[in-house]
């Protein structure tokens, strides 16, 4: 395996965040022999620094300034987990101009702002990964492009959004009601 290390920023670091950090920690190894380099995580920027965290948080990379993940010369990849269209658009287009590779699951962000930031991406020859805000996490962006692009896809019809599939699934299951299988979805972080 190569000495090679990867640098990652984050920005944001709640339930979608800490769980990124979890995965990146628990699949460390497989992801290196995958890339043949390791993710080493740099900087982590938040709201709030007293708020509570997981243990896989290294308090040590938090900061509140977003200037330190977007403007690191260090970095090279940039994951927004913040969720919402501002900031994260500003920081996104900003992070790209400086060169740096991103990667969203935010599914807002790429509704309202996905052509512009994959423009910039585009002008940079730089990666914009963002499979994870597509049809509940269905590796599906990478088939289309790569895979299917000889064939004519005129549309893809279902209900593909990670969210409602848990709630039906809860309804048809156990029997739920809607309202108990939304706020049992919502306290799952969905």
């Amino acid at each position: 395996m190569s000495d090679r290390v990867i640098q990652v920023g984050l920005l944001g670091c709640g339930v979608v965040g800490s769980g990124t950090l979890a995965t990146l920690r628990a699949s460390a190894d497989a992801i290196a022999q995958s890339l043949g380099a390791r993710l080493e995580v740099r900087r982590i920027c938040v709201r709030d620094l007293g708020r509570p965290r997981p243990p896989e948080v290294d308090r040590s990379l938090l900061t509140t300034d977003p200037a330190a993940v977007i403007d690191d010369p260090a970095i090279d990849i940039v994951a927004e987990l913040m969720g919402g269209v501002e900031p994260a658009r500003t920081y996104l287009l900003r992070a790209l101009r400086n060169g740096k590779q991103v990667v969203t699951a935010n599914k807002e962000l790429i509704a309202r702002a996905g052509h512009d930031l994959l423009l910039a991406a585009k002008e940079r020859r730089l990666d914009f990964h963002f499979e994870g805000s597509v049809a509940g996490g269905i590796p599906i962006i990478r088939a289309l492009k790569v895979a299917l692009a000889a064939n004519r896809i005129e549309q893809v019809i279902g209900i593909v959004n990670g969210t409602t599939n848990y709630i039906l699934t809860r309804m048809a299951a156990e029997g739920l009601p809607f309202e108990a299988a939304l706020a049992e979805a919502q306290a799952h972080g969905y």
